[in-house]
C-alpha cells in the first residue's frame, strides 16, 4: 500500500467520524439521548447502560459505507 494510499485512508475515516459525531450532537440537542432497545439498569450505587439499538445502527451505516466505497473502488 502506497503512502498516497494511507493519507486517502485516514481521510475517509475522519470524515466518517466527523459525520458521526456531528449527527450524535444534532440527537443529543433534538432531545434524542436514548434509543429505544438500549439497555439500562440501576440499582442503589450500580447502574449499567448498553447502546444495543445504537450498536446496531452504527454497525448497519458503516456496513453500507464500507460496501459503497470497496464498490466504487472497483
Amino acid at each position: 500500500m502506497a503512502l498516497g494510499d494511507v493519507g486517502k485512508l485516514l481521510l475517509i475515516v475522519g470524515a466518517v467520524i466527523l459525520v458521526i459525531g456531528g449527527v450524535l450532537i444534532l440527537l443529543t440537542r433534538a432531545g434524542v439521548t436514548q434509543l429505544p432497545g438500549s439497555i439500562s439498569v440501576s440499582n442503589g450505587s450500580f447502574s449499567f447502560f448498553f447502546p444495543l439499538a445504537f450498536c446496531i445502527v452504527v454497525s448497519v451505516v458503516l456496513t453500507v459505507v464500507i460496501n459503497l466505497i470497496l464498490r466504487l473502488r472497483q
